[in-house]
């Protein structure tokens, strides 16, 4: 059975940072692209980032480039989100979720087959 169980997320001032995990578990990792997408209230799902099965490759939405940086430990089955200079508008639902690929931006949900239960993350002075 796939399992992707994030956590990290929390209650955090504008400015600072935190870092999300994504523990995976059910299939093999480290042959999957991983994305990261969130959903803000009221909003649609947006995606956020994605890094290549070997972890050569990643790719960024604008609103984060700079801000955000995805990584993975393929001996851990595990995806991370570091992300810093954190704003009151990345305040949302993440959910890592598993692509249905290799390599590839995998920016539509239809590209995805498994999701965590998401963590939320609230940017409030």
């Amino acid at each position: 059975e796939v399992q992707l169980v994030e956590s990290g997320g929390g209650l955090v001032q504008p400015g600072g940072s935190l870092r999300l995990s994504c523990a995976a578990s059910g299939f093999t990792f480290s042959s999957y692209a991983m994305v990261w997408v969130r959903q803000a209230p009221g909003k649609g799902l947006e995606w956020v980032s994605t890094i290549y099965a070997d972890g050569g490759s990643t790719n960024y939405a604008d609103s984060v480039k700079g801000r955000f940086t995805i990584c993975r430990d393929n001996a851990k089955n595990t995806l991370y989100l570091q992300m810093n200079s954190l704003k009151p508008e990345d305040t949302a639902v993440y959910y890592c979720a598993k692509s249905l690929g290799y390599s590839g931006s995998f920016y539509y949900t239809r590209e995805y087959d498994y999701w965590g239960q998401g963590t939320q993350v609230t940017v409030s002075s």
